[in-house]
């Protein structure tokens, strides 16, 4: 079925993006899943080129177009081009931090960070996540004691995309311990204050060039200047950007899926066994058709999330079952592909082996699928 979402504009950006991937991210891929890191030169270029901050105000650098269909383009061109760990990097510069930013900062914290943000001189993440909680976010124990004009910050953080490369991260903390949800708030922390280290580039079963990292504050003194919005809010800025999140880690999903059906599909033709063609058996045919099938159903319906999201129509619901679906959906194409793939399918030399690995982790990350259906029954009056 012949996709509308995208006009002329957007292909042409996708294009751009395209040749961005062949010139400076696929030819040293692979040594990056090796070091277990891509290159902060990789965000630079890619600021450089205008694939950064495409939403933020052109006064600060940005492309000053607020259409996430060009944050669509960017992952699903990764996703052909089989990259993963990296691309998520960029992705969640783009689609999860950058709004932040955008929305909740004033003036002069904007004409602080947007531009660095922009050119990816500034690499950005989002501390949330702890080592005793995970998607119980009003449970979170990092504490921001305010003592005069700063805040006294203590706590730690696991899990974080952009552990090792970011520059400026996005804190949850408590500032009123005594309360849940209306206790947090959110401060920016920067890469030079005293008090904030790093732990470990954690080794994960997948995405191996995403920088993952625990963080650690030790009475890190952040000015009240890098309080993000009011205090006690950051509950409400949080949930209000999750759906955006989300639907980018749907996106994602459906467009990896996509790639590892064409991969396969390819494959499939050329591997013979048995004196025929692998394409040949009716088995191969059923299982292909099922997920073309499944995938352009998916892909429908997160087209018209993205066009309700530029509308700001989309809904907590909404945005949870895209990615609670495509996940999933990513998770089983890649499973059913690799095993079409055989003995090679298990070699990470090949693409379905990396997007088979990297797949596990989406079911988890920006909400777990037994959340996401939570969300989904709670809407439904359950």
């Amino acid at each position: 079925m012949k996709r509308s979402l995208y006009n002329d504009d957007h292909l042409a950006f996708g294009a751009s993006f395209r040749s961005f991937i062949a010139k400076e991210i696929t030819p040293f891929y692979a040594q990056w899943e090796k070091d277990g890191i891509a290159p902060r030169e990789m965000y630079s270029k890619a600021g450089a080129s205008g694939f950064l901050g495409m939403a933020i105000p052109e006064q600060y650098g940005g492309g000053g177009i607020k259409d996430f269909r060009f944050n669509a383009i960017i992952a699903e061109e990764l996703a052909a081009a089989g990259i993963g760990g990296a691309g998520a990097g960029i992705t969640l510069h783009n689609d999860i931090t950058t709004p932040y930013y955008m929305e909740i900062c004033n003036d002069e914290q904007k004409a602080r960070w947007l531009p660095g943000i922009a050119s990816g001189e500034l690499i950005t993440a989002i501390a949330m996540t702890e080592p005793g909680t995970g998607s119980d976010l009003a449970s979170i124990a990092t504490t921001a004691r305010k003592d005069g004009e700063r805040y006294i910050l203590n706590g730690s953080k696991t899990f974080i995309t952009n552990g090792i490369n970011s520059d400026i991260i996005i804190v949850a903390a408590k500032t009123d311990p005594t309360q849940r949800h209306t206790g947090m708030s959110l401060m920016v922390v920067e890469r030079s204050m005293v008090g904030f280290e790093r732990g470990r580039n954690l080794e994960k079963i997948g995405m191996h060039s995403q920088d993952t990292a625990e963080l650690f504050f030790n009475d890190v003194e952040v000015p009240v200047e890098n309080l993000l919005g009011e205090e006690g809010r950051a509950f409400h800025y949080l949930t209000s950007n999750l759906a955006q999140e989300r639907l980018s880690i749907a996106i994602a999903g459906v467009a990896f899926a996509r790639s590892a059906l064409n991969w396969t599909v390819d494959y499939v033709k050329e591997r013979k066994a048995f004196g025929q063609s692998i394409s040949n058996f009716q088995n191969t045919k059923f299982v292909l058709a099922e997920q073309r099938t499944a995938i352009d159903v998916a892909q429908a319906y997160v087209d018209q999330c993205i066009l309700a999201l530029n509308e700001d129509q989309l809904t907590a619901a909404e945005a949870a079952a895209a990615k609670f679906w495509c996940t999933e959906l990513q998770n089983k194409v890649a499973d059913k592909c690799l095993q079409l793939f055989g003995g090679y399918g298990y070699m990470s030399e090949y693409p379905i082996a990396r997007t088979y690995a990297d797949a596990r982790i989406t079911t988890i990350y920006g909400g777990t699928t037994e959340v996401m259906k939570t969300i989904i029954a709670k809407e439904m009056g359950l």
